[in-house]
Parts: C-alpha cells; structure tokens; sequence
C-alpha cells in the first residue's frame, strides 16, 4: 500500500455583531449541518492559503474577508474529523484555521449562508445570567465519565469551575470543547465514532471539525479581549459606551459591571467623544464615541477591562 497523501483544507472564522449577539458566518453542508467557509487549497492553481481563503469565503457567501490571521493547522492522526477524502486517493485532511473580524454584517448574499450565533453552538459558554442553563448537566455527564478518576476530575473542576475556589476562565473554549468531546457528550464525538447522534446534546452540530476550529477562533479572541483592543474590530465607526459594553458581554460570555468597565475604558484612552448624542438607545439620549486617533495595532495598545460579576 502506498503512502497515505495530505489535502490540506482552510477554514474561515468569521465574527461579526448582529442585533447585540457574537455571530460566525456560517454555509450549509451537504448534511445540513452548520459549516465554516472551507475549501482546499491546490499548489498548482493559488499562490497563497490566505488568497485561496478569500476567494473561498466570497465564492461561498458572497462576503470577502478583511484583515485575516492564522489560528492553527488542525489534522490529529486518530481523530475522524476531518476525515480522509472519498476516492482512491483517500487522501488526509490537514486543515489549517483563519480568524477574521468584521463591523460589516450585513445579510450574506448567497444562499445557504447565515450569520449563526455563537452562543447557540457553545450554549455553555454564556453565563452572562450565571451559569448556563446546561452546564448543570454537563458536568454531571462529565463526572459519571470520570468515575473519580483524579486526573479526569481535576480537569472538569479546572475548565468547568465546578469546584469551590475554581473561578471560569473565559478563554478556555477549546480546552472545554475537548473535554466534552473526549466524554463523548457533544454530537460530533458520536458522529466520528459511527455512533447515533445523543438526544438532547448541547449546542449546534457542525460538519467535520467546524466546530473545534471555531472553539479555537472565539478562545482566541476572547483572550485577546484583555490584551488588544480588538473589540474595536466588531464596532461600528460611532458607538455608546452601553454598546461597546454590550458588545464585550456578547463575545466573553460573561456579565460585565458597568461602572468599572466605564472607568476602564476612559483610563485606556482608546475612544473620545464625538459630541454628538444617541437616540437609538429606547431611552435618554446617550454620548457617542469614537477609536481615538491613532494606530491600534502597536504594542502600546491596551485591552478593554473585563471587570466581570463573578
């Protein structure tokens, strides 16, 4: 038998705000589950992954891509997504991941694409009301997994918070994806396995290794939320502050106190006023501001606090 070949596949995370929700531009497969934009990427017609990707995600959404960068290349030997290619080649899939932010969401103009909420696949990841809803039962299935086994134990009480002392951490969404997968408690662990899909298992399926690579896209930028001031990415040119905190509360899944988190913002210097007013708010008027004038993307910029209600 001949070596085995590799097709390497690239995969588009696209988040954008619609109606005060994190959303990720998301196609249609042909099992009608949810998709990235992804396709492979052939040595002899493009030049480049990040020009392949581009064209990818237009030619599948009719939407093209801004600012891009790397996430990881995804391909474990064992793991059934992405699954080898049908035909004689049969060739591996290595899938390498892209992150991209935009203020542009409008209604994709193709069919069959849609701007999906995040929170509806990673329903555990929003305790912006305390915990989710089906966290409770997650970590019940996670611990009859375990069967006291230390290390499996220690792992859920770290990722989950689900000892006392344990606090969340926001940017561990890949990390606790796994864990559920590992427990065999999404659906995508069933469906590599040949398995019928668990009734009841939480969150939106997602074709192949969709929904790991966009697990690896939302931890990174929630992680980047502290650091860079990448929120500014997701809004539009003039904004509230309640909107920008709203904004914050939508991509870190958590509640954020509004006092504090004003007060950090004005310390980082990142917006001004523009002098103008909001009425777009249901109530009284609100100040709009901007990005203050100058360049975001060096290393003296700052994050925005994320002073939660833990």
């Amino acid at each position: 038998m001949g070596e085995q070949g590799v097709r390497i596949g690239l995969s588009a995370v696209v988040i954008a705000l619609r109606y005060g929700k994190a959303c990720v531009l998301t196609t249609t497969g042909d099992d009608g589950a949810a998709a990235l934009p992804f396709g492979p990427f052939d040595p002899a017609r493009d030049r480049t992954f990040e020009i392949a990707l581009r064209d990818f995600v237009t030619a599948q959404t009719g939407f093209r891509l801004g600012f891009v960068e790397q996430l990881y290349t995804f391909g474990d030997l064992g793991r059934a997504s992405p699954r080898a290619t049908q035909g004689p080649e049969h060739h591996r899939e290595v899938s390498v991941g892209y992150l991209a932010l935009t203020a542009d969401a409008a209604d994709p103009a193709l069919a069959g694409a849609r701007w999906t909420p995040v929170l509806d696949i990673f329903p555990w990841e929003d305790r912006r009301d305390g915990a989710a809803a089906c966290l409770s039962r997650l970590v019940e299935g996670l611990r009859d997994w375990a069967a006291d086994d230390p290390r499996r134990v220690g792992r859920i009480d770290a990722l989950f918070a689900a000892a006392p002392g344990q606090r969340w951490n926001e940017g561990q969404v890949l990390e606790r994806y796994e864990l559920l997968y590992e427990a065999g408690l999404v659906a995508e662990a069933a469906r590599d396995q040949d398995k019928p899909l668990p009734a009841g298992a939480p969150g939106q399926l997602m074709v192949s290794d969709h929904r790991r690579i966009l697990a690896t896209g939302l931890g990174r930028l929630r992680s980047k939320l502290k650091y860079r001031p990448v929120l500014f990415d997701l809004m539009p040119e003039t904004f509230t502050l309640s909107g920008l905190q709203a904004a914050a509360e939508a991509v870190a899944g958590l509640s954020v106190h509004k006092q504090n988190f004003r007060r950090g913002v004005e310390r980082t210097g990142l917006v001004e006023a523009t002098g103008l007013m909001s009425v777009a708010t249901g109530g009284r008027p609100a100040e709009l501001f901007r990005v203050s004038a100058g360049d975001l993307s060096t290393g003296e910029a700052l994050g925005l606090p994320l002073p939660a209600l833990r």
